[in-house]
């Protein structure tokens, strides 16, 4: 009997063990032995996930070391540090001077954090105002953080945390009117003025947010040496600057100066290249202004331009574009130009005999910058919801929504940078109408102007 019980006894101390084991939080490796974890945002996120996910992969290319990437909301991001479940997060966080949980690293980048409203409503002026407003924000947001700071001077400010929420969803119910204002960075809100239109900016909550990595606090000191020396060197070298102006150039709003270098564009450079745009068109049956801007949005009539992803030429196109075109050197202007000019009419010519001008024009040029299929995913998202998919003041609406899982893993063609193509098609929305202004004349089915746009520039030119 005795001995039974020591068995027993044995046996329930090893279940014990073994359970207590299972509860361990899984051993982190060294940075330094092979292999670093990141954390970034969730892929719904966009332009951020994707510029945060690049520098993360630069860093561990500088380490030379293998790189796991976990993919988590920002309200899970600083417990996760905590329980050291990464080496560091690169997740758009401001940057926190008194955070005795974290340590944060050199800030890459500053923003404004702006309150954002329904111009239908009574606008507040000062924080005090927005006592009054129905206001939200993401939890764990820089947007937040940034309420945390304001709300020591004014105790009175309050605002709901939307957990799992994103900026951009948001700032859609602040258009629909569900919510009266909400806090976003000055690229979030240019981002979403191409799709929300009754959005606007009202005040700047100072100071404004500096952009860094987050560390758990006892984080080792070399592995924050070597994020200093990454940032000092990819800023000195200008890859800090070239990668903002990839992910977040199309948000830069139209200012003066601007608007002034594309009018010395049109007057230098255009002349150039005008016959080809003509010839293009003319072979086509469009409007030779049309297909200038979508060269000008694409490379700045620039016939050598080149993207990180092997894009090329003054009308950008890739490999299997310019082989389907059958063009042989992509560089050549007058090859690029015919081939974007025969490239966009085929996009329109494979839509629906039933969509109208200018309608069937946005959509081409969106399928241009993204390809048929994704155009036609996002399509069919709009329909799903009610609304209509021949319509891009509908489509541009939903089309952004194709780099969130909850949508495409819906449907057919999968992930696409959808915002991309929104960004890409208003803009050029805009150029057109500049140039019609610019360089007056009757135009072969010129497709009818709306305006309900903006323009917008990179935003390199005012970070260099």
């Amino acid at each position: 009997m005795w001995d039974l019980t020591q068995r027993l006894q044995t046996v329930l101390v090893s279940l014990s063990l073994l359970l207590a084991a299972c509860d361990q939080p899984q051993q982190l490796p060294a940075w330094d032995a092979g292999k670093m974890v990141a954390i970034v945002p969730e892929a719904a996120q966009g332009a951020e996930t994707e510029f945060e996910r690049e520098l993360v992969q630069l860093f561990a290319d500088q380490l030379h070391t293998s790189l796991e990437i976990i993919s988590m909301p920002q309200d899970k991001i600083r417990l996760a540090l905590r329980e050291h479940k990464a080496h560091f997060a690169a997740a758009s966080l401001r940057s926190e001077s008194g955070n005795s949980a974290l340590h944060f690293g050199p800030s890459y980048q500053t923003v404004r954090e702006q309150v954002i409203c329904n111009r239908d409503i009574k606008l507040p002026k000062d924080v005090v105002d927005l006592t009054d407003q129905k206001l939200a924000v993401p939890a764990g947001s820089a947007q937040e953080t940034a309420l945390k700071e304001a709300q020591k001077k004014s105790p009175g400010l309050h605002w709901q945390v939307r957990h799992g929420a994103i900026t951009k969803d948001i700032l859609r119910e602040v258009d629909e009117g569900m919510l009266d204002c909400a806090v976003a960075n000055e690229l979030q809100l240019a981002d979403a003025r191409n799709y929300y239109s009754n959005l606007i900016a009202v005040f700047d909550i100072d100071p404004p947010s500096r952009l860094a990595w987050a560390f758990p606090k006892d984080t080792a000191p070399e592995l924050q040496k070597e994020a200093q020396d990454f940032f000092s060197r990819i800023e000195k070298d200008g890859t800090l600057n070239r990668l903002l102006d990839r992910y977040y150039g199309h948000s830069g709003r139209l200012n003066p100066l601007d608007a002034a270098s594309f009018i010395i564009r049109v007057n230098k450079v255009l002349p150039n290249y005008r016959n080809l745009f003509e010839e293009a068109a003319a072979l086509i049956g469009e409007d030779w202004r049309l297909l200038a801007a979508l060269a000008y949005q694409e490379s700045q009539w620039n016939p050598f331009a080149t993207s990180f992803t092997n894009v090329r030429g003054m009308m950008m196109l890739t490999e299997d574009t310019a082989d389907r075109m059958k063009v042989n050197n992509r560089l050549d202007a007058r090859e690029s130009i015919l081939a974007g000019a025969k490239y966009l009419a085929l996009l329109k010519e494979q839509m629906p005999a039933r969509i109208h001008e200018p309608d069937r024009t946005w959509l081409a040029l969106a399928a241009y910058n993204q390809g048929i299929g994704h155009l036609e995913d996002a399509r069919i998202l709009t329909q799903r919801a009610g609304m209509s998919p021949d319509s891009w003041m509908d489509v541009k609406k939903w089309m952004p929504l194709l780099n969130s899982p909850g949508y495409y893993e819906t449907l057919k063609h999968g992930y696409a940078r959808g915002g991309e193509a929104v960004i890409l098609v208003e803009s050029i929305r805009s150029y057109y109408a500049m140039l019609k202004r610019l360089e007056p004349g009757a135009a072969p089915e010129s497709p009818p102007e709306d305006v309900t746009y903006q323009l917008l520039e990179p935003l390199g030119k005012l970070l260099n």
